[in-house]
């Protein structure tokens, strides 16, 4: 039996259901279960939206987690909450601003927030305080006080943003010539800042209403090559050496952060006026510190499928629905790649449902992504498959914890308290190594 045009749009509706994207917390598909599990450690977002609320002045707040584990998502979800709460709250997506390879210093970070700020507003009000947008005031500063000559910055058509995000050599000339201005750089972008939100409150009708500003994305900050170690001391540089910047007088600010802060830069979030980084982990799909699956996170990911398509159950069977979920090691990207992995491969109606032998070519496909690990980092990893900790023995070896991380080598998990694992497709990999050595 052929595969039947009715099955090829199941399939194919089944396929593109699952594709990545950020959901707005009202979205039908949206599973609230998946990140508030207050039996696994508490909800992230309720967590931070009840601390805002609670603030007097301004305050930071930190939020990380791995790609993957729906930081995006669950910042939607802080926004709408916010605004529940009589709150007005921005999104922006540092991405669109910061070129997320090159090391960032506070004077471009500081920029890149205040015209994010900038732009919300406009896009929220029609209008900017003073009648003048963020990026005006800086291309001015730019030419004039600055007195950069090697691009002309005035005229037609240079835009300032699109330069700093996309173009490595004027972000390293805005560096360069910034250094000697960062004290007036920090006093004007906390000036136009403290002045946007004054004119948010005159809009608002409510001289007291609370402004927070959520900035996602700072977290994808990432060196490549031998930039790398760079990149990442930057980052620390950011929120260690620079922490009292990023404090901004009258505004709520919530950064996103890399998982890996907390090892970079101990200690960071109390020169932030006490700022605990709310983290998002992998969906609890194993039993405390081990490999035994968690039938509770299993049922969550069934749940997460269903919302979007009804009948998966007609495409796999749950025995394959779960190898899929163990595999993935409950990182709900990861899981949805398997299982989109899967569906080109079937040919006739009579493979249906797919039973957990058929989806182990999608596993061996994933797995191979990860391969050829060279031998040290492959002791690294039983280190950390053994202890369930991050095992990072000196700074120079953040950049490969950082690799860990960043493409889901390593996972992390919280069952009351954090810890970590290896990805279980690189299970028999490691497993198969020599002994770990310390």
């Amino acid at each position: 039996m052929a595969l039947s045009p009715h099955t090829r749009v199941e399939l194919k509706t089944l396929y593109n259901a699952l594709a990545d994207r950020v959901l707005e917390p009202h979205d039908p598909v949206y599973v609230e279960e998946l990140n508030a599990k207050a039996g696994f450690g508490g909800d992230p977002v309720e967590e931070l939206a009840t601390e805002i609320d609670w603030q007097e002045g301004g305050g930071v707040c930190l939020f990380t987690g791995q790609r993957g584990t729906g930081k995006s998502t669950e910042l939607k979800r802080l926004q709408a909450r916010l605004g529940e709460l009589g709150i007005v709250a921005f999104y922006a997506d540092l991405s669109e601003y910061v070129l997320l390879t090159k090391e960032i210093e506070i004077s471009d970070f500081l920029v890149s927030v205040a015209g994010a700020m900038s732009e919300q507003i406009q896009a929220r009000y029609g209008a900017s305080p003073g009648n003048r947008t963020y990026w005006d005031r800086f291309r001015d500063f730019l030419t004039q006080d600055v007195s950069i000559t090697e691009i002309k910055i005035g005229s037609p058509g240079f835009d300032v943003k699109a330069a700093l995000k996309s173009d490595p050599e004027f972000k390293r000339l805005v560096q360069e010539k910034s250094r000697g201005y960062v004290a007036q750089i920090v006093a004007s972008t906390h000036a136009f800042i403290a002045e946007a939100v004054q004119w948010v409150r005159d809009k608002e009708g409510d001289p007291d209403r609370k402004v927070v500003l959520i900035i996602d994305s700072v977290e994808r900050i990432r060196g490549v090559g031998n930039e790398a170690m760079g990149v990442y001391e930057s980052v620390r540089n950011l929120f260690f050496s620079h922490a009292d910047s990023l404090r901004i007088p009258m505004l709520h600010v919530v950064y996103t952060v890399p998982p890996y802060l907390a090892i970079l830069a101990a200690g960071a979030g109390s020169l932030l006026g006490g700022a605990v980084t709310r983290r998002l982990v992998s969906t609890h799909i194993f039993k405390d510190r081990s490999r035994e699956p968690d039938a509770v996170g299993l049922e969550i990911l069934h749940k997460v499928v269903a919302t979007r398509f009804g009948h998966w159950h007609k495409v796999f069977s749950i025995e394959a629905i779960d190898e899929l979920a163990i595999s993935s090691g409950g990182d709900l990207r990861e899981f949805f790649r398997l299982i989109r992995l899967c569906l080109p491969s079937v040919r006739d109606d009579a493979q249906l449902p797919l039973d957990k032998s058929a989806v182990a070519t999608a596993q061996n496909t994933a797995r191979n992504e990860m391969l050829p690990i060279p031998a040290d980092h492959l002791d690294w990893l039983k280190r950390i498959s053994e202890s369930h900790q991050t095992c990072l023995a000196k700074d120079s070896d953040l950049p490969v914890l950082a690799h860990f991380l960043d493409n889901r080598l390593v996972l992390n998990y919280r069952n009351g308290s954090d810890w970590y694992d290896i990805h279980p497709l690189l299970r028999p990999v490691v497993d198969a190594h020599g002994p770990a050595t310390s």
